[in-house]
C-alpha cells in the first residue's frame, strides 16, 4: 500500500479521534483534513486528488440538493403548512416513547417511498415545535427522526441513491431479477426490528441534553388578548384540542364571551368564534400564540397598520419619563398613528392589567410589546421616547393564507422527482422558485434558511471519499479482508464485506463504499462458486444503513447540530444498532436469496 493511502488512513483515524473526544466540531475537523489533502497534493508526483478534484464535493449534486431543500422547508415552515401536514399524523405526545412510536413509523413509511433528506428537513421543525411545546428533550428525538428515515429509505428500490446505484452497477442479467420490492423482503423486517430496537433502547443510551432558553426564565410577563376568528381551525375546538394547553411559559387566564367572563379554564372548554383569550406569559410564548392557526390580536389596531401583515415583526419597548404619551390611555395617545405601531401587550412589573389594551394609562418604565414594521428598532433605537428598544427574534407572522399553496408546491416536487425522469435537485430548485415568487418565504428568509455547517461537512466528507477511491486505500483494505476470510465460507466472507461496509460507510459516502465493495463482492461470491444475489442486496442494505458516525448519512449531519449531540452519541446507540443490522441481515439474505 503506498504512503498516499496510509496518510488517507491515518487522517480518518486522527478525524475519529478529535471527533470523539469532542475537541472541535465537524465542519472544522473535515475542512482541516481537506486542507492537508490539498497541502500534500502538490508534492510532485504525489497520488493524491488535485485541489479541484477534492473541493468538487462542494458541487456535488446531493449537496446542493440538501442546500435548496432547506428553501424549500422554509417556505413549508413560513406558511405553516408543515403543521398541516403533520399534525394530524402524529399528535401530541405526552412521553418520549409516545413521541418515537408517532415520529419513527411514519417517517420510516414515507421514506420507503420518497427521498429520505427531505423527509428529515420536513419534520425537523414539527420535532423542534414538539419539544417546545411538550417540554421533552431534543436530544431524545432527532436521532430516532434520521435513523427512522435511513432504515424506511432502505425497503425499496427508489427509497434510497445507494439502492439505485448499486442495482444500476449490476449485470442485466441480475437486474431482471431485482424490481421495485425486491429488496423490500429483507429490509422491512430489518427496519421494523431496527425501530423497535431504538425505541426500547433509546431511554438508556440517547442523552437528554435540554438546551437552555435564557427568556424561559426572565420575570418579564405580559398580559396578552387573542381572538378566536370565526370559523377558523379552531372554532369549535376545546382548549386541549386547539393546542392551547400546557403551552410553555403560558397560561390562559380566563375566556371572555359575550360579555361574560369565564374563569378557571377547563381542558374541555370549547371555544367559540369571536371568543377573547386572556394570556399570561413570557415573551417567546406569545410569540408561539401568534403563530396558531385561527387565532389573532383582539386590538383592531394591527390591522391598521400601513406595512402588510406578513412584512411585521413583534417588537419590545420601555417607555421612558420623557414620553409625550405617559399620563395618556394608549387609545387616547393615538399610539398606533404616532408610531405606526399597535401595543398588544404591556408589562407593568408583574401587575396583572386587567383592562383592554386602549384602556391602560401608559407609565415611565412599562414595557410594550408592539407588533410593528422591521424599521421600528432602527427608528426609535436612539429615541428619547423609548428605552431598549429591540426585535423578537422568530416573531416574523406566519403566511396562514398560503399553507395550501406551499403544500402543493412540496407535494408536486416530491411527485416530479418520484415519477418522472426529473432529478430531485431540479424539482427541489423549481419548487424553491416557486415558494419566493409567490411569497411563501422571502428572499431573504430563503437566504437565512440554509444551514452552512452542515454543508461544509456533507462537502468535507464527499472530498475525503473521493481520496480514498484515488489512493486504493479502501480497495486494499477490502481485499486483504476477503482473501483472508474466503477459506472459511460464503458466510463468513459474507459477514466480513458486511462489517468492512458498515466501518468505510461511517466515515465515507454509503454510495461510496457501495461502489468500492460491490467488485470484490461479485470477485468472492465468482471464487467462492456461490450466487451473487445475497451480496448484491446485502450491499444495497448495509451502506445506507449507517448510524454509527454524524457523517455515516446526510441525515446524520442534519440532525447533529439540532439535537445537541456529540459524536459519542451517534456511536453510543448507533454502534449497536449496526450491528443488529448487520447480524440480520448476514442471516437473512442467504435464506431470502440462497448461495446455491
Amino acid at each position: 500500500m503506498s504512503w498516499e493511502a496510509w496518510t488517507i488512513i491515518g487522517l480518518l483515524i486522527l478525524v475519529i479521534i478529535v471527533l470523539v473526544r469532542n475537541l472541535a466540531g465537524p465542519d472544522t475537523v473535515l475542512l482541516g483534513v481537506l486542507t492537508v489533502l490539498m497541502t500534500l497534493a502538490l508534492i510532485p508526483g504525489a497520488n493524491l486528488p488535485t485541489p479541484a478534484q477534492i473541493i468538487s464535493g462542494f458541487g456535488n449534486e446531493g449537496l446542493v440538493t440538501i442546500a435548496v431543500l432547506f428553501v424549500v422547508t422554509a417556505g413549508l415552515e413560513r406558511t405553516g403548512a408543515m403543521l398541516l401536514l403533520t399534525e394530524p399524523m402524529l399528535g401530541r405526545p405526552r412521553s418520549v416513547l409516545g413521541a418515537q412510536v408517532r415520529l419513527m413509523f411514519p417517517v420510516a413509511v414515507l421514506s420507503a417511498f420518497l427521498n429520505n433528506t427531505p423527509i428529515v428537513a420536513m419534520f425537523m421543525p414539527v420535532v423542534s415545535d414538539w419539544c417546545k411545546k411538550t417540554g421533552l428533550s431534543p436530544s431524545k428525538l432527532f436521532i430516532p427522526l434520521s435513523y427512522a428515515a435511513i432504515m424506511g429509505g432502505s425497503c425499496t428500490l427508489i427509497g434510497t441513491a445507494t439502492n439505485l446505484v448499486v442495482f444500476s452497477s449490476i449485470d442485466p442479467s441480475l437486474q431482471q431479477h431485482i424490481g421495485m420490492f425486491t429488496i423490500s423482503k429483507l429490509a422491512v423486517p430489518v427496519a421494523v426490528m431496527g425501530i423497535t430496537f431504538v425505541i426500547l433502547i433509546s431511554p438508556m443510551l440517547l442523552p437528554d441534553r435540554r438546551r437552555g432558553d435564557p427568556s424561559r426564565h426572565e420575570s418579564r410577563q405580559y398580559t396578552v388578548e387573542m381572538v378566536v376568528k370565526s370559523d377558523s381551525a379552531i372554532d369549535g375546538k376545546s382548549i386541549e384540542a386547539a393546542g392551547l394547553r400546557n403551552l410553555p411559559g403560558l397560561y390562559l387566564i380566563e375566556i371572555e364571551r359575550e360579555g361574560e367572563r369565564l374563569v378557571a379554564v377547563g381542558p374541555d372548554q370549547v371555544l367559540h368564534g369571536q371568543d377573547r383569550l386572556i394570556f399570561a406569559g413570557l415573551v417567546d410564548s406569545v410569540v408561539d400564540l401568534q403563530r396558531i392557526r385561527g387565532l389573532m390580536p383582539a386590538t383592531n389596531q394591527v390591522f391598521k397598520l400601513s406595512d402588510p401583515h406578513p412584512n411585521r415583526r413583534l417588537v419590545e419597548a420601555v417607555v421612558s419619563d420623557t414620553c409625550p404619551l405617559v399620563g395618556k390611555s394608549i387609545r387616547e395617545g393615538r399610539f398606533r398613528s404616532v408610531y405606526d405601531a399597535a401595543v398588544i401587550a404591556v408589562h407593568r412589573n408583574g401587575e396583572h392589567l386587567n383592562q383592554k389594551i386602549g384602556d391602560i394609562v401608559l407609565r415611565a418604565g412599562d414595557t410594550l410589546l408592539m407588533d410593528t414594521h422591521p424599521r421600528f428598532v432602527n427608528v426609535h433605537r436612539d429615541s428619547v421616547h423609548f428605552f431598549l428598544v429591540s426585535a423578537v427574534v422568530g416573531s416574523e407572522p406566519i403566511r396562514h393564507d398560503r399553507a395550501w399553496l406551499a403544500l402543493f408546491f412540496f407535494l408536486l416536487m416530491v411527485g416530479l422527482a418520484t415519477f418522472t425522469s426529473m432529478k430531485l435537485v431540479n424539482a427541489a430548485l423549481l419548487t424553491c422558485a416557486a415558494m419566493v415568487l409567490t411569497k411563501c418565504c422571502s428572499p431573504q428568509e430563503a437566504r437565512n434558511s440554509i444551514r452552512w455547517r452542515i454543508l461544509l461537512v456533507i462537502g468535507s466528507a464527499i472530498g475525503i471519499g473521493q481520496a480514498m477511491t484515488l489512493t486504493g486505500a479502501a480497495t486494499h483494505i477490502g481485499s486483504a479482508i476477503v482473501n483472508v476470510l474466503a477459506q472459511y465460507g460464503p458466510h463468513v466472507v459474507l459477514a466480513g464485506i458486511c462489517i468492512l461496509a458498515m466501518i468505510m460507510a461511517s466515515v465515507i459516502q454509503p454510495v461510496a463504499t457501495a461502489l468500492l465493495l460491490l467488485p470484490i463482492g461479485m470477485v468472492a461470491a465468482q471464487q467462492l462458486g456461490v450466487s451473487s444475489m445475497p451480496f448484491v442486496m446485502s450491499l444495497m442494505m448495509i451502506p445506507a444503513a449507517s448510524f454509527a458516525t454524524p457523517m455515516a448519512y446526510q441525515t446524520n449531519l442534519m440532525v447533529f447540530g439540532a439535537g445537541g449531540y456529540r459524536f459519542g452519541d451517534y456511536l453510543r446507540i448507533g454502534l449497536p444498532l449496526n450491528l443488529l443490522v448487520i447480524v440480520m441481515t448476514v442471516w437473512m439474505a442467504p435464506r431470502i436469496w440462497p448461495f446455491h
